[in-house]
């Protein structure tokens, strides 16, 4: 069996954001999809280990903002690489504004919004899945829609090469964190992204 072939399936690039007792956040996402038209449902999967999972789980209600080929790679820094149970996301945060339901959904480098009422969650494991009703919606530009393999190649810096000959490292291939060092210890996380070291490939200079 190759994984890899998990590779070949595409997927979007999303801002879920949501609120609970005025706390609110978000995180990148890359699994939304519509399930249903007639009701207009829609579906998001969330790690688990994300602060707005616990907020959408806590209200019942999110948003997510559809990012655009227009993104830049401060916005994944800005809601891919840091916590918001340590820092508010919004506090220095501009490029957004409040639907009707009341959360944020985010202006730059992003093409349109949805706003959702979680109607099922589903266990799984690592991850919930959120089965919601649309409520509202609307389009913010015509810029097409950014896909992860967007993502990769487009947006998402290019990996410098190591400092000298012969030495061994090991990128993130989430996020191109690089760490130097002849073996990547089993638990280690990247400090960036937090994906484990099953995301890193070993490169030699």
């Amino acid at each position: 069996m190759n994984k890899k072939a998990m590779y070949n399936l595409t997927y979007g690039l999303f801002v879920l954001t949501a609120c609970s007792e005025s706390r609110d956040s978000g995180c990148i996402i890359n699994t939304a999809g519509q399930v249903t038209s007639t009701p207009n449902r829609i579906s998001i999967a969330v790690n688990k280990d994300n602060f707005t999972h616990d907020l959408v789980k806590a209200s019942g209600k999110f948003n997510i903002s559809i990012l655009s080929e227009a993104a830049d790679f401060g916005l994944f820094q800005h809601f891919g690489f840091q916590s918001g149970r340590n820092v508010d996301k919004f506090a220095d945060f501009a490029d957004c504004k409040r639907s009707e339901n009341g959360l944020f959904y985010v202006t730059r480098g992003t093409n349109a919004y949805i706003s959702a009422t979680v109607e099922q969650t589903i266990d799984l494991g690592s991850h919930t899945l959120f089965i919601a009703a649309v409520d509202d919606m609307e389009i913010l530009s015509e810029i097409p829609s950014a896909t992860y393999s967007y993502y990769q190649s487009s947006i998402k810096p290019k990996p410098q090469p190591a400092a000298s000959q012969n030495k061994t490292t090991w990128r993130c291939t989430v996020c191109g964190y690089v760490y130097e060092g002849e073996t990547l210890p089993p638990d280690f996380v990247c400090p960036l992204c937090k994906h484990p070291a099953s995301d890193f490939e070993k490169v030699t200079a």
